[in-house]
């Protein structure tokens, strides 16, 4: 039986079973963006609405800009999986999901096309004013899942998204020419930057040397916020990439 799309940007209902209540009473405060990874929009919902997938998602944008919603936004879709962001380990019950239709990594990461850019700036601008969702927490798949996930990918315009009033960004520190601090690495400048990354939402959960870990979080905090280099070297660009954001927040954590 077709739903009824929570938002009047949404053409197109298209039934899933793969969803539920929300847990513990918690409510949208999230919004994470994902890219779908499959070879075309038609493989990707087929996935999504499948009995047994055990995946879904509230809505798709597809490359020529057309939104298909699948779950309404008071229920809880299955789009994180295993994730964390700001003390929050239940993603899915505290976030709206949106897939946008890419092939991602698995050949060469392509560029978004900007007519999808249009749409999902659109629908994402809805879901923050309806639900009044904070800057920071208009977030990847990627920052709440730095080992498992990549996308929506280092090509995708969060720039472009901030100066259309949505996500929380800083202009990216210029690449110096260092290499940076990497595995087996210890210092002081490796703790706080750890510190830096909690303070921002990212789950840090260890001290010491750098680790593998460590420069899964710096990638993922790399291909959000300094993408020019993605290497997951804790280089100075993106030290004070991260403290620059951190600095910006609306209420600042001192670390």
């Amino acid at each position: 039986m077709a739903g009824r799309c929570d938002t009047l940007l949404a053409a197109t209902w298209r039934d899933t079973p793969n969803f539920q209540d929300r847990r513990n009473g918690l409510t949208p405060t999230i919004l994470l963006l994902h890219y779908t990874g499959m070879e075309s929009a038609e493989a990707a919902l087929d996935h999504l609405c499948s009995e047994g997938s055990n995946v879904s998602c509230h809505y798709l944008v597809d490359e020529a800009g057309g939104i298909v919603q699948m779950v309404a936004e008071n229920r809880r879709a299955w789009h994180a999986g295993a994730s964390y962001w700001a003390g929050e380990s239940d993603i899915n019950s505290c976030s709206i999901g949106i897939e946008i239709v890419n092939r991602g990594h698995v050949a060469v990461l392509e560029d978004f096309p900007d007519r999808q850019i249009e749409t999902v700036m659109a629908l994402s601008k809805d879901i923050i004013r309806r639900h009044n969702i904070l800057p920071q927490n208009v977030i990847a798949h990627s920052d709440v899942a730095p080992k498992r996930k990549k996308d929506p990918g280092e090509k995708f315009p969060w720039d472009r998204l901030h100066k259309n009033g949505i996500g929380h960004y800083v202009e990216p520190a210029a690449l110096e020419g260092d290499e940076g601090f990497y595995i087996g690495d210890e210092n002081s400048h490796i703790e706080r930057a750890r510190a830096q990354l909690a303070a921002y939402g990212y789950q840090v959960e260890r001290q010491g040397a750098f680790d593998q870990d460590d420069a899964f979080l710096v990638t993922a905090f790399q291909r959000h916020f300094r993408p020019e280099r993605v290497d997951g070297r804790l280089d100075r660009s993106t030290i004070k990439t991260l403290d620059r954001l951190v600095e910006a927040l609306p209420l600042a954590v001192e670390v």
